[in-house]
């Protein structure tokens, strides 16, 4: 299962079909599509009912967090009851919206989160501690959910898994450079890892220079189970039954 692919994007709109059939023949069949801007809300819900697999999750990113108001909050709770989470919500301070509004934002986000009994996809970069004070004031482990594209540290990653939260191994792992991602899927539980593209962003590194796509969420897994010595089948069986528990599908 690919967690976090945003195949709502306009990138995709031409040859949807064919991306989805590539991922599926690459062995993905369940795409988790998180909202990033409330105008992208009912683009999502058309490509959720039309193609088996694709599971919105509605939410507003930090970067949009100004967006956040009544109105957006109300429409995203009607939305919700079709979604498999409420998502993407965080904190990123390299975006120009202010904290305090993203720290409302995500919040508000948050308790909606909480009142409808849905698990959360959290995007967090250069805050991990606030986004853990947050999560646990609000408390968030009630819910759980998934922290996406995780860059931050072992250690903190344990205390988000303390709290209920998955860690999301991305296409990261395969650069380079990367050495944090490496950490993350040797060392945390394979139990407490999911998987995903982040499509059309983080792109493998085989396929440096193209749009990322689901079905390279392959080279994902061959990275995970090559650093845990694993078969590639174990980490895919594992990954998807750990994610379909938290989403509750």
């Amino acid at each position: 299962m690919d967690t976090h692919c945003h195949l709502d994007q306009e990138i995709f709109s031409s040859r949807l079909p064919d991306i989805l059939e590539a991922a599926r023949q690459a062995g993905v069949r369940r795409f988790v599509v998180p909202g990033v801007h409330p105008g992208d809300w009912q683009r999502m819900a058309a490509v959720a009912r039309s193609h088996t697999g694709v599971l919105p999750a509605f939410g507003i990113h930090p970067m949009h967090a100004d967006l956040v108001d009544d109105a957006s909050l109300s429409r995203l709770a009607d939305l919700a009851t079709g979604a498999v989470a409420i998502g993407e919500i965080g904190l990123d301070p390299l975006y120009p919206v202010p904290l305090e509004i993203q720290e409302r934002a995500f919040r508000e986000q948050l308790r909606l989160a909480l009142s409808l009994r849905m698990p959360v996809l959290v995007h967090c970069r250069r805050a991990f501690q606030r986004t853990l004070q947050i999560l646990v004031e609000e408390t968030a482990g009630r819910v759980g959910g998934i922290m996406h594209a995780f860059s931050g540290s072992v250690e903190m990653a344990r205390e988000f898994i303390r709290l209920g939260f998955l860690i999301s191994i991305s296409g990261v792992i395969t650069w380079n450079n990367a050495v944090r991602s490496v950490r993350l899927a040797r060392e945390l539980p394979l139990e407490s890892l999911v998987l995903e593209t982040d499509s059309p962003d983080l792109t493998p590194q085989r396929f440096g220079g193209q749009p990322n796509q689901p079905a390279y969420l392959s080279e994902v897994l061959a990275a995970v189970a090559r650093v845990r010595g694993l078969h590639p089948e174990e980490v895919a069986r594992q990954t998807t039954r750990t994610a379909a528990r938290i989403l509750s599908i």
